[in-house]
């Protein structure tokens, strides 16, 4: 048991507010005690094959609806098929180029905090050792592991005083985001174009105002890794919904190459 927790721990989901499913979870153990007990998969790629399929059925909510059946099915299919078969086809099927450019895109649009797409991305974000926006010290790991919290990249209060009241808008996934606490007090109410320049802006004149980042190359380095679109800092908010479009996109794009690299 302490090997297959360490085998998702070592893949991002570093706590309990990232697991979505008990019988996602439930599953992948019951993956790795199977493949365990045959000789289909050499030792060495059990850990891989366990935490590819947990990623993969933790983005298709496949223990979600009718768990159990869903369960005994996938079970007599591997029993029948082998693994190796079984997972390709799954994979075929369910994350196609179609499922990353499209499906999952459309899926990050979403206002839930508990969204399996937003904990797969943070996941991500916890697997490739990401600092977090602004920082060149506080990694997301440990803002997840201790707070949990997100804050809006577009404040709240900046988007109602400008019309966007609406409170699945403002709360879309997409405009959250992992902050030090220093940090997000920094950046209080302003707009993004205000303080987005003003991080840009402290790159040439050395002071650090908003975070801690006074080289550019490192601070697009960070804003890339945050998955931020380009040319944010000359947005308000009437450019929020495309900022948010950009933004799924880049977010889907980075769970996909988090995926191929288990």
């Amino acid at each position: 048991l302490v090997n297959f927790i360490l085998a998702i721990k070592s893949i991002g989901f570093i706590t309990d507010r990232l697991l979505n499913s008990k019988m996602t979870l439930d599953f992948a153990y019951t993956l790795y005690l199977l493949l365990g007990n045959n000789n289909e998969i050499q030792k060495t790629e059990i850990k891989r094959y366990v935490q590819k399929w947990f990623i993969l059925t933790t983005l298709t909510s496949r223990y979600i609806n009718s768990p159990e059946s869903q369960f005994d099915r996938d079970i007599r299919s591997i029993q029948s098929k082998g693994f190796k078969a079984f997972f390709a086809e799954t994979e075929a099927a369910e994350l196609s180029d179609t499922f990353w450019e499209i499906g999952l895109v459309q899926s990050l649009e979403t206002s839930s905090i508990t969204s399996p797409y937003l904990n797969t991305y943070f996941a991500a974000q916890v697997y490739a050792g990401d600092r977090s926006l602004f920082s060149t010290s506080s990694k997301v790991a440990d803002l997840i592991s201790v707070t949990g919290d997100v804050h809006h990249i577009f404040p709240r209060e900046y988007l109602k005083q400008n019309g966007i009241t609406d409170k699945a808008i403002y709360n879309q996934v997409a405009n959250y985001t992992h902050l030090d606490t220093t940090v997000n007090i920094s950046i209080g109410k302003k707009p993004p174009g205000e303080y987005f320049t003003a991080a840009f802006d402290q790159c040439i004149m050395g002071d650090t105002g908003i975070g801690t980042i006074t080289d550019e190359s490192i601070l697009r380095a960070n804003l890339k890794d945050n998955c931020i679109p380009e040319g944010v800092k000359d947005m308000s908010a009437v450019d929020y919904p495309d900022f948010l479009r950009q933004r799924r996109a880049l977010m889907a794009k980075k769970i996909k190459e988090y995926y191929c690299s288990i």
